[in-house]
């Protein structure tokens, strides 16, 4: 190219727009949980440049929009391991009737995960239901809400726990059609390797980020007993399979040693539930290195069917031991509330937390919350769908934070009551919530 053409080129070419500077928040007077250590920081500054946290440290230069911490704590966003946003926005109900239509359950479901955000949950795993297009519009700024890692369509095998049919919608292979759920993209119902690969692959095409398939019977539903075993291990294997192929991981809703076992031979990488596994079967997890997404559910209310009640007082009481037994093995353990199709317990999200101090110190809690529940979302490898470290506070991690009017490290109770003692949210280092206190 000769000097005259490259330099008309040149002369006429659109001018490159100068690069601003990332917008910068400045917390000075924090004591920092960090996510691991046990005990506050001294008082120090924090600086958050973008979407990161940049430096930490107490002679910290001022710049950028400054927010005395006051001498406040300083902590990584809470996680939640375990939610269903779309279903718990709707009551059973509403999820079955021909006449909500789909845009209505997201619209809920959106009201619902800004609401998430504003309980301090900066992010969680949506461990089955139609969530991607919720997702989306979080993601691009349309709407506000927690970092979601998506699963889709829970994958069930026919009478399984994610077969959530009408009496009246008889299967496919029988003369029925489709189920509402299945279009809904609440589940899909695969029986067979053939159809396990396609279930799990169609959530992977739509964006999924770690696959649930039920592996055992389930207290809420009506068809399955709690004790059976669900999926061969053919099945089971072929969804591992499917995952690992994607570089992801298959978790499995599961209660019993039965269940369990032939999800962890299988290749399975976490448990959700297993509040009624013997003390073997939770060594097991230990020595395979499987994590363990326990939960500490209420009881049925007393206007759920009997056999319902009697279901999932099983559950609770097999509770206790679970967790005893997890920690004494040291087991990989993930927290998660498991809300479902009860809008009104939805504001109970951070008071759930308090519940586990029947078996751990408020220091452990909180890094249950953060940073060991941070540890499992990475599980994800590179179908994590946001880059970045979550659930600490340290210089390089993603600016997911809350000023709390407190000290949660010897007050676990803070948490229960977001609307008083969280005066600052942040996410992705925009601030969703500033009271100015």
């Amino acid at each position: 190219m000769s000097r005259l053409l490259l330099a008309a080129l040149l002369a006429t070419a659109t001018p490159v727009a100068a690069q601003t500077a990332p917008a910068e928040t400045l917390f000075t007077n924090v004591r920092v949980f960090d996510g691991t250590n046990p005990k506050l920081s001294a008082p120090t500054s924090v600086l958050v440049r973008g979407n990161t946290i940049a430096e930490i440290g107490p002679k910290l230069a001022t710049r950028g929009t400054v927010i005395d911490g006051r001498g406040r704590t300083l902590m990584p966003g809470l996680i939640d391991n375990h939610v269903h946003i779309t279903m718990s926005a709707s009551s059973q109900a509403d999820l079955v009737d021909s006449k909500i239509t789909p845009e209505v359950l997201e619209a809920r479901a959106l009201a619902e995960a800004e609401a998430m955000l504003m309980r301090g949950f900066t992010a969680v795993r949506d461990l089955g239901g139609p969530i991607f297009a919720v997702k989306a519009s979080i993601d691009s700024g349309k709407t506000n809400g927690p970092r979601i890692w998506p699963s889709g369509a829970m994958v069930s095998q026919t009478s399984g726990h994610g077969d959530g049919r009408l009496p009246s919608e008889r299967s496919r292979r029988w003369g029925g059609a489709v189920s509402r759920g299945e279009l809904l993209g609440a589940y899909y119902i695969a029986d067979g390797r053939a159809e396990v690969l396609t279930a799990v692959r169609e959530d992977l095409r739509g964006g999924a980020s770690q696959i649930k398939v039920m592996a055992g019977g389930g207290a809420a539903t009506a068809y399955d007993p709690l004790d059976v075993a669900q999926y061969t291990f053919d099945e089971l294997k072929a969804a591992v399979e499917a995952a690992d192929d994607w570089n992801t991981y298959v978790t499995v809703h599961a209660y019993t040693p039965k269940a369990v076992r032939r999800s962890v031979d299988a290749g399975v990488k976490c448990i959700e539930h297993g509040q009624l596994l013997d003390e073997p079967t939770v060594k097991l997890l230990a020595d395979k290195g499987v994590w363990l997404s326990l939960q500490v559910l209420d009881p049925a209310p007393p206007t759920a069917p009997e056999a319902t009640r009697a279901k999932k007082q099983q559950v609770v009481d097999g509770t206790d031991a679970a967790y005893r037994w997890a920690k004494a093995h040291n087991v990989k353990l993930a927290w998660g509330t498991d809300y479902l199709f009860n809008v009104k317990q939805n504001v109970n999200q951070g008071r759930d937390i308090t519940k586990l101090t029947k078996w751990f110190t408020p220091p452990e809690i909180l890094k249950m919350v953060t940073y060991d529940n941070a540890q499992l979302l990475a599980l994800s490898g590179p179908r994590t769908p946001y880059a970045g470290k979550l659930g600490v506070v340290e210089p390089g991690a993603l600016a997911d934070l809350l000023l709390v009017d407190g000290d949660p490290t010897a007050d676990i109770m803070l948490v229960a009551d977001p609307a008083k003692n969280f005066v600052v949210i942040m996410k992705d280092g925009k601030v969703y919530k500033n009271s100015g206190r």
